[in-house]
């Protein structure tokens, strides 16, 4: 998801502020902004506070990065990104280029340097057929065998699994149709990076008390009939973590639980075969710095660090304040796209060391086994 998307102005046209009749046709004609003709999507506070800033120009320890994409799409891109990821501390980047077939292939020749490694899809395009789960399973052989190292990203926000351009509506991950998949996966010792659901405020109303309004309004879910919501995405992947006990799987964006971090625990302790990523959330986390510290700590062992952001040097160094500095009541609304401050997590060492690289390590060294 592209965290920099914006309302749209026609759109955003309802999230006036509310004024009477009378007074908005007066104010037409006035030509500074004011609190009853701004609208929301435009709102840009700046910190009033004298407190310090940290610009954290490389990361402290070296990164590997669980979640990108390929952004890059020519040679000098490429190399570019390659200079960004020296600069800025990333060791590896983890490609989830979401494809099979002749597109992978291609992806994969394009991404030929031993810094970025490469994941595959699936092929979900025979999903009403009978010989579905042989396809799907024959083409991940085929592309691990071609040099896909994992799988990813695959989602499900409530309607069924996608994979880049391929899709099965209906279908969701534990459904009986994908246990040869995910065993398969397990045989090959493939981890999958599973993103269900999204975040919480796109499924509720699209009102004054939503949290997250100004990014929720572009992904809206709330007004798709049949969709299964988050708790029930969540529900659908322990169910999928329980049948497949031998299958890694990485759930993107704290499994969009980021808003109930205890509840990502929860699930966590149940099932020691789920890592998560906590790529593309650090804004809706940096809110509660205490509490996320809290829980960082407490799942060192369990959490990666992903971007899913691009590869703008900026990016990562907006992630290395969010989690390294203890810097207090900072916007990063053009990044994110949110109106809420932010706040430094400040993480120690020993967790610092553990997502942004051991874990990975020890994950990835573990198809080797």
């Amino acid at each position: 998801m592209n965290r920099r998307s914006f309302l749209k102005s026609a759109n955003a046209a309802t999230f006036v502020f509310a004024l009477p009749h009378r007074a908005f046709a007066e104010t037409k004609t006035t030509a500074a902004p004011n609190p009853n003709t701004l609208l929301l999507k435009d709102y840009r506070p700046r910190s009033l506070y004298k407190v310090p800033v940290t610009h954290v120009e490389k990361s402290k320890f070296p990164i590997i990065d669980m979640h990108s994409h390929p952004y890059a799409k020519t040679d000098a891109e490429i190399t570019a990104w390659l200079r960004t990821m020296d600069a800025v501390n990333i060791e590896k980047t983890i490609i989830l280029t979401m494809a099979t077939g002749r597109e992978f292939d291609d992806i994969k020749r394009r991404y030929s340097h031993d810094r970025f490694e490469l994941w595959c899809g699936l092929d979900l395009s025979a999903h009403n057929q009978p010989g579905f789960t042989a396809k799907a399973t024959h083409e991940l052989t085929r592309c691990h065998e071609s040099g896909a190292r994992g799988i990813g990203e695959i989602h499900d926000k409530g309607q069924g699994l996608r994979s880049g351009k391929s899709n099965a509506p209906g279908i969701h991950p534990d459904d009986a149709r994908m246990d040869a998949v995910w065993e398969k996966a397990a045989e090959l010792r493939m981890p999958v990076s599973l993103h269900v659901a999204d975040p919480i405020w796109m499924y509720q109303p699209m009102d004054r008390h939503n949290d997250g309004l100004m990014n929720a309004y572009d992904w809206r879910l709330d007004n798709q009939p049949n969709i299964v919501k988050l708790p029930g995405m969540i529900d659908i992947l322990e169910r999928t973590l329980t049948r497949h006990p031998h299958t890694t799987f990485i759930a993107c964006h704290f499994a969009n639980l980021d808003y109930d971090l205890a509840h990502l625990g929860e699930v966590l302790d149940r099932h020691p075969n789920l890592y998560a990523d906590i790529a593309a959330r650090y804004a809706e986390t940096a809110p509660i710095p205490r509490f996320a510290a809290q829980f960082y700590a407490k799942y060192a062992g369990r959490l990666v660090y992903g971007t899913d952001m691009g590869f703008d040097p900026e990016m990562y160094r907006v992630t290395f304040r969010i989690l390294e500095s203890q810097d207090e009541h900072f916007y990063e609304i053009d990044q994110f796209s949110y109106h809420w401050p932010l706040y430094g997590l400040g993480l120690g060492d020993d967790v610092l060391k553990q997502v942004y690289h051991d874990n990975a390590v020890k994950l990835l060294a573990s198809r080797q086994s």
